[in-house]
């Protein structure tokens, strides 16, 4: 099959749960580990560092992959979703995985596929792990792909755990209190294993400790260890204050990237003990986070005259940095492009829009996408106003066309809203 083919092929073959939600999601490590045991444990072969959290988990891992990229070693880097292409999941030292080691690993295992019947992210989480092993990576930043205790990531040893935060997201299927949704990101803490925290509140520090607790886990908690400020910005980016690292750019927008920033400060004191990681190495991980490891969709400038700003936060905790964030810039006008997908709160994060802007409402091409008249009427009970639009393209184009230079034209909602807008 060509690469094409072969993505089409996984696409269509295994259950997608970008594309069918809940119904796509396998909870349960034993298709996991069956794959795993076929493939020889490919993880074993080198260091792992897991990350957990509803909200940062992407920036916190692309930080730290790009920090040990500049300290000199080689990284692996496995995230999700994607934005465009699939292989932006799977990435060493940046690059993302040849088209061509894509197709042979699925032509050498799809018959097992096949009888198997895995998820699509079973099945493309172990062909990371395989690619690795097969790079001889030092070590392989992983990033969790929803929860944590249930998760296929979950099968690795880490040398250290890191879980960013708690708030509502996939409530059907992690739990309708922060506590139960704590319980589920705790279950990536593993024994005698060093975890960060990135922040806490009074209902998830409890769970923490007592699981942490229970493994003989160091913990850390990144709001005790390490007080970040921000100190300036740049044309994109931002500069913030540690005892540390005084003056640390980052090469980020986002205001929530002060909290990622300590989370990853704490991070890197721990891995000290394991790698070479001096100042400069931090630095520059920290500047060049995007062009290092190919970062995208935070906080991302796409243009100019008029400004237009993406960011796939997409939950009501991601929403409200957005909106805060908002207020601090100056405009006349503001255009806002919107999409969610269907198993979303959607009117929580409704609630936290500004009744002031122009609203664009569309929806990514995706089964699980709400329609964008759907949107609209209930985005109406907010008394937000807008058009509906048949794709996230005409939305972005007569957005474009209304706003004035002066003007800000702000596209989120969803990473799938994002990443058609990019």
């Amino acid at each position: 099959m060509t690469y094409p083919e072969t993505i089409d092929y996984l696409f269509s073959r295994l259950a997608v749960y970008q594309r069918e939600g809940a119904k796509a999601y396998k909870p349960g490590l034993d298709n996991t580990r069956r794959i795993d045991q076929r493939l020889g444990s490919p993880h074993r072969r080198y260091k792992t560092i897991h990350i957990a959290g509803t909200n940062g988990k992407g920036s916190v891992s692309h930080l730290l992959a790009s920090v040990l990229q500049h300290a000199g070693y080689k990284v692996g880097l496995y995230t999700s979703p994607h934005l465009r292409d699939f292989r932006e999941r799977i990435r060493v030292n940046g690059t993302p995985v040849p088209e061509d080691y894509v197709c042979r690993f699925v032509e050498e295992h799809r018959a097992f596929f096949e009888e198997l019947n895995p998820s699509f992210f079973e099945a493309t989480m172990n062909l990371a792990f395989q690619y690795f092993a097969d790079e001889m990576v030092d070590v392989a930043v992983i990033e969790v792909g929803l929860g944590g205790r249930l998760d296929s990531t979950n099968i690795i040893s880490p040398i250290l755990s890191v879980i960013t935060n708690i708030s509502f997201d996939h409530i059907a299927l992690l739990g309708d209190t922060l506590s139960k949704i704590a319980v589920e990101k705790a279950g990536i803490i593993k024994a005698h294993t060093p975890v960060v925290i990135g922040e806490a509140t009074s209902e998830t520090k409890p769970v923490f400790l007592q699981k942490a607790a229970s493994e003989n886990a160091p913990v850390f908690f990144a709001e005790n260890e390490i007080e970040v400020k921000k100190a300036g910005s740049f044309e994109g980016g931002q500069v913030f204050d540690s005892t540390d690292f005084p003056q640390l750019e980052i090469g980020l927008g986002g205001i929530y990237q002060q909290k990622n920033t300590a989370t990853v400060l704490t991070a890197i004191k721990i891995l000290r003990k394991s790698f070479n990681i001096d100042d400069l190495a931090v630095r520059k991980g920290f500047a060049s986070v995007c062009e290092t490891t190919g970062l995208q969709g935070r906080w991302q400038a796409l243009q100019k005259q008029p400004r237009v700003i993406c960011d796939t936060g997409h939950n009501e905790a991601g929403i409200r940095y957005i909106v805060e964030q908002l207020k601090t810039l100056h405009y006349d006008c503001l255009h806002f492009v919107i999409g969610m997908v269907n198993d979303k709160d959607v009117h929580s994060v409704l609630s936290l829009l500004p009744v002031d802007a122009r609203y664009y409402f569309c929806a990514p091409q995706l089964s699980r996408a709400l329609p964008a008249e759907a949107l609209q009427k209930q985005a109406a009970e907010f008394a937000l106003q807008g058009e509906a639009f048949p794709s996230v393209q005409a939305a972005l184009a007569a957005a474009k066309k209304n706003a004035a230079p002066t003007d800000l034209i702000f596209v989120g909602g969803s990473s799938f809203v994002v990443a058609e807008a990019i």
